[in-house]
């Protein structure tokens, strides 16, 4: 090809169409994954597997419940769980309820934690049950007066449609804000 000549790439007839290109994002990769090899495996973890099939119903699940739970477009939701497949399925599921995910580096003391969800404006937090006295102290350590507060309401809840797995589901909210949740 001669130098300064357009590519054959380039060529006008292969612009963007929709008949041949799709963006294809992490959401609709899993839904894609679930629809064309529902039965591949798509998780790993010690003797237990999940399918892309199974894998999508559970991110489903937890986005049904972030939504159910008041999570809209552009919330935060923060997550501190070690490296286990409910953290994979936090990746998605709140992505698939609108949110933003905030993950939590769980060897961070509770007075890191108040910062990271003070900053954050964490709305939903889940954690993994092992780390529940650190979230416990985080809002006894908070300076903020914006975001978690030592006056703030911290629900615990299970959420069993959503949570096959061991999480404790917590809903931060102020007081002063009249937010809480029943």
């Amino acid at each position: 090809m001669a130098e300064g000549s357009p590519s054959i790439f380039e060529a006008p007839f292969l612009a963007r169409r929709t008949a041949n290109f799709a963006a294809l994002t992490p959401l609709s990769f899993l839904s894609r994954a679930a629809t064309v090899y529902p039965d591949k495996i798509a998780v790993i973890h010690g003797a237990r597997r999940y399918a892309y099939r199974e894998f999508y119903e559970r991110c489903c699940r937890l986005a049904d419940a972030l939504r159910r739970r008041g999570i809209d477009l552009g919330d935060t939701v923060s997550v501190m769980a070690p490296n286990v497949p409910a953290l994979l399925e936090a990746h998605y599921g709140v992505a698939m309820a609108g949110g933003v995910l905030n993950a939590l580096n769980y060897r961070l003391d509770a007075r890191s934690i108040a910062f990271i969800l003070d900053h954050g404006g964490a709305k939903v937090l889940l954690t993994d049950r092992e780390f529940s006295a650190t979230i416990r102290a985080a809002p006894a350590v908070s300076t903020s007066t914006t975001g978690l507060s030592p006056s703030a309401r911290i629900a615990v809840r299970h959420c069993p449609s959503a949570c096959a797995w061991l999480w404790t589901v917590l809903t931060v909210s102020r007081v002063a804000a009249g937010r809480a949740m029943s």
